[in-house]
């Protein structure tokens, strides 16, 4: 038996402060590493001491195995937990941890050599007999093999992930897949197999002691994913046939079995409309959707995969689950824009009811381009499916996130569409309603009103009677005031106690209260640090409005065909041969920036002559930096 007195986290985030958390209540110090992005971040905030990693970039600081030894010594850490992402699946790191005389809280090194490729793995399951879908050699595909889907053989998270549907696009999409999968695991190698359409992803938490006992703790539906990366997650999986349920069980036990597995982990499974899984992979380290079998077996898996490091064995059987639990993963990034990540500071973040929120950040906090814009999980529990996707979606619903835009909207609507309610899951959802998710915006006119309203409101030192006054004593002619909502510009004209189809009730700098159509409600109003936006929060919705000043300041605009940053980030390719004057076409890749561990394409807006380039490979550019210039072709 090892007894464990202080833990190092090899991660950030998150993770890193739910690891903290449960440490704390089993009586571990706990020791933070940072990068210098991650200064000031909650998990260093959180910590009992911190150790600094010096540099920006995962490659430098994360990745970095042998500083964060270093500092597990430095700071007379005993154990290393490595989350999820990052080192969790390096089976390098696992022996140096060990080899350095710390203890590690995860699988053994053969269990992560056995299943951390996923080509490798395979291949023992096929062995095992469990079910496999075919691979495709990507040199040797013909039209027939269409769609195919190309990962990375190392890590997860969707990164390194492609779906091919014309061998033309199958050379780019693995040269893609390839550099974005070695820039977020150090490891290039990807691989192709049939991709299912419309399939479920189904998988099975397992934890294993070290003398011989193997959970299998239910399942989870992670189907809900936007570029490959999950989005909604619940457990157990609905609609499943017992028999299925058990089989998938089965399978996941045999997997854990065949590698001596010990500690936290899942199997993950591809379910095709039919009812026929397959094995996709094993995550050898805890997922990011474990608050949700955390919630219906009512455990702490890391205090659970801590206490088999200790050498403590498991009971013969998990405790019986109840209930049923869904996560939502609140990101920064704007779904209508390519799920594009948002950077900048996060004001608010205030989510009520009675839900688990794991989150990095408190308000204030920066969200920088440096890594994954997961800005919390979102879980809910409750006796029924019904009852937990009702809170969960009435929690977000409620939520006050201020200073970025966010999937929020999206999340809400995903967990109240007809076919999410009836348990009609599957890996397509936003392929089909993606443009109705985020179709047309909400009228903000209230949400307007409600901000000038509040701006011209008489503050709490006012004197007595202009507050109970009502502005009895201001102008009687209307007043005007303009805002822009997502690109949309709203004029309203408001009267302090009288206005055009909407009764103003009461009115204060951070709340206006409403009548609309006969309806009364409430407004919170908040503005930012600099006054620049306002934030406004109803039941309607919310909505961030941006003044607009009466004279536009003529520098803002841009010359015709101007490509601008839709994000910091780093420019990580340029395409062969593009150089001022040489002929582009619309819709052709000129560019790739790397901005939150992803890769996004800066596209030519139309056909034409691509007249300036002033970037370079390497460069890093700010949100709105001009990148070139496409002048278009005149018409014919």
């Amino acid at each position: 038996m090892t007894n464990l007195t202080s833990l190092l986290v090899a991660n950030r985030g998150e993770i890193a402060v739910r690891i903290f958390r449960t440490a704390r209540a089993l009586g571990l110090a706990t020791v933070a590493v940072h990068s210098d992005p991650d200064a000031d971040a909650l998990h260093v905030r959180d910590a009992d001491a911190a150790v600094r990693l010096p540099g920006a970039a995962p490659a430098d600081t994360y990745l970095r195995g042998d500083l964060i030894i270093k500092a597990a010594l430095a700071a007379g850490a005993d154990a290393v937990h490595p989350g999820y992402g990052f080192l969790s699946e390096n089976a390098d790191f696992a022996r140096e941890v060990l080899a350095a005389g710390l203890t590690w809280i995860g699988p053994p090194p053969e269990a992560i050599v056995a299943m951390a490729s996923k080509t490798r793995a395979k291949e023992l399951m096929r062995t095992a007999g469990v079910p496999l879908l075919d691979p495709v050699d990507p040199a040797a595909a013909t039209p027939a093999d269409l769609p195919l889907l190309l990962k990375a053989a190392a890590g997860g998270g969707g990164r390194g992930m492609r779906v091919v549907r014309d061998l033309d696009q199958l050379k780019e999409a693995l040269d893609a897949a390839s550099a974005e999968a070695r820039s977020a695991f150090g490891d290039g190698e990807v691989f192709a197999e049939p991709y299912v359409e419309r399939g479920r992803h189904v998988e099975v938490q397992i934890l294993a002691d070290t003398h011989g006992t193997v959970w299998a703790l239910g399942t989870r539906d992670c189907s809900l994913q936007r570029r490959h990366q999950k989005v909604i997650e619940e457990a157990p999986a609905p609609g499943l046939p017992d028999a299925l349920r058990e089989s998938l069980h089965s399978a996941a036990v045999a997997a854990a079995r065949a590698v001596s597995y010990a500690g936290a982990g899942t199997v993950e499974f591809l379910v095709t409309a039919d009812g026929r899984p397959y094995f996709l992979e094993m995550n050898t380290r805890l997922q990011v959707e474990h608050p949700v079998t955390e919630a219906v077996f009512g455990l702490d898996l890391v205090a659970l995969q801590l206490r088999v490091a200790e050498g403590e064995a498991l009971p013969p059987a998990p405790p019986q689950p109840t209930g049923h639990a869904v996560e939502a993963r609140l990101y920064a990034e704007d779904p209508a824009q390519d799920w594009r990540p948002q950077t900048g500071v996060l004001h608010t973040l205030a989510i009520p009811g009675e839900i688990r929120v794991d989150t990095g950040f408190t308000d204030g906090d920066t969200v920088g381009i440096h890594y994954d814009p997961m800005l919390a999980k979102v879980v809910a529990h409750a006796p029924t499916r019904a009852g937990a996707v009702r809170a969960l979606a009435a929690a977000l619903a409620g939520a006050r996130i201020h200073g970025l835009t966010t999937n929020r909207e999206l999340l809400v609507g995903s967990l109240r569409h007809p076919e999410f309610a009836a348990g009609q899951l599957d890996t397509g959802f936003y392929e089909r309603h993606l443009d109705t998710l985020t179709g047309s915006a909400p009228d903000a006119t209230p949400a307007a009103l409600a901000a000038a309203l509040a701006e011209a409101a008489p503050g709490p030192d006012a004197p007595l009677a202009a507050r109970l006054g009502g502005w009895r004593n201001v102008r009687s002619q209307p007043q005007t005031r303009r805002y822009a909502v997502a690109g949309t510009e709203y004029e309203v004209q408001y009267h302090p106690v009288n206005h055009p189809g909407i009764r103003v009730v009461a009115a204060a700098p951070d709340r206006v209260t409403l009548e609309v159509e006969g309806i009364r409600r409430v407004f919170h109003v908040k503005h930012n640090s600099n006054n620049t936006e306002v934030y406004v929060d109803s039941a309607l919705g919310a909505h961030t409005l941006t003044p607009v000043p009466r004279f536009p300041d003529p520098q803002d605009r841009t010359e015709p065909g101007s490509l601008l940053a839709p994000m910091p980030g780093t420019v990580v390719r340029i395409a062969e041969g593009a150089a001022p004057g040489s002929p582009v076409t619309a819709g052709q890749p000129l560019l790739w920036l790397e901005a939150m561990k992803m890769e996004h394409r800066i596209l030519a807006p139309a056909s034409g002559t691509l007249t300036a380039l002033h970037v370079a490979t390497g460069q890093q550019v700010e949100f709105g930096a001009l990148l070139a210039v496409v002048q278009e072709e005149p018409q014919a």
